[in-house]
């Protein structure tokens, strides 16, 4: 069964490469991906006037190893 996480935060400029505040906040797991979508309005709408601010849903299948971060 796959999870979904919203995963986002404040970046150092609009080409979202490079956080500002070090790493990436998640939000999470979610059930479904409505109510990771339902999360996902809520953090956006928050930083609607924030131009170096996005958030993405991801899904990800807890029976799966993780994707390496090294």
């Amino acid at each position: 069964m796959q999870r979904y996480w919203v995963i986002g935060g404040e970046y150092k400029d609009t080409s979202f490469q490079a956080v500002a505040a070090g790493r990436e906040e998640w939000f999470g797991p979610f059930d479904s991906f409505e109510q990771a979508k339902k999360e996902w309005a809520r953090l956006a709408w928050s930083t609607v006037d924030h131009a170096t601010t996005r958030y993405r849903i991801e899904a990800m299948d807890p029976d799966e190893s993780p994707p390496c971060t090294d």
